[in-house]
């Protein structure tokens, strides 16, 4: 019995920004649970490469290229996934980025670039979803969060507001979702050995400080988000809504 109420067999999970790192993990682990995963990104050949590793590990995988950003591409694209590979149970918005500079010299266009990815890029694609899925009375929405949901840091601020507007957009998502039988929650990563981080992990004294303040006392590695994307996108979290759940290795729990 408790096995299978984490199976996702027979279930459509879309995952946008998946070609690589966080989300690419989160795809393959929804994947091994049995769901059929439609991978999402910009870059068409980096996408079709994400999809034929999956494939070669013997995972039910499709993919489809859009702009999270374009609200008309992403209708188009949720209406064709749900025509050619059927109704869309799960939705995880993994797609954004980073773009690190002081504040005081942030450049406009950049602001307006991250805050285009990190908050329309959940925005439209959770809008499109969940219009489909309310007709249904069922679904999941999983919006990737961060530490920085919680916490702030010099030369982030416009990526640590976008990350607080997701956190927020998913507690507003549930109060108006829950009735229908959504279930809207949220997974915010510590510090993760990514692209997004290569930077950080470049440089010794940031990564090294990262290890002493995480209490776990180490980074994460990808795979180690799946397993709470697994639980929110499956029956045993049927009663759990509008929880932003911390996979930090504690850095969040500890000063």
């Amino acid at each position: 019995m408790t096995n299978n109420l984490f199976d996702l067999s027979g279930r459509v999970a879309v995952v946008t920004g998946s070609s690589q790192g966080i989300g690419l993990g989160i795809a393959r682990g929804l994947a091994q649970a049995g769901a059929h995963v439609v991978l999402n990104g910009r870059d068409r050949e980096k996408l079709q490469s994400a999809a034929n590793t999956l494939e070669k590990e013997g995972l039910k995988v499709s993919a489809k290229a859009f702009d999270v950003t374009r609200k008309a591409d992403v209708v188009t694209a949720i209406d064709e996934i749900e025509s050619e590979i059927g109704p869309i149970h799960v939705l995880v918005n993994n797609a954004g980025i980073q773009r690190r500079a002081a504040f005081q010299d942030y450049p406009e266009e950049t602001w307006h670039e991250i805050i285009s990815a990190n908050i329309d890029g959940v925005f439209f694609p959770a809008q499109a979803v969940s219009a489909r899925m309310i007709s249904r009375k069922r679904g999941k929405i999983i919006n990737i969060c961060s530490v920085m949901s919680e916490l702030g840091r010099a030369n982030i601020v416009p990526y640590t507001a976008t990350k607080g507007a997701v956190k927020m957009m998913t507690k507003g998502m549930c109060a108006e979702l829950a009735k229908h039988n959504i279930q809207v929650n949220g997974i915010g990563p510590g510090y993760v050995k990514t692209v997004l981080n290569q930077a950080l992990l470049d440089d010794k004294v940031f990564y090294d400080w990262v290890c002493a303040r995480t209490p776990a006392g180490r980074w994460a590695e990808t795979e180690e988000i799946a397993g709470t994307a697994v639980f929110l996108a499956s029956d045993a979290a049927n009663y759990v809504n509008g929880q932003v759940i911390m996979v930090d290795g504690g850095m969040t729990s500890a000063v």
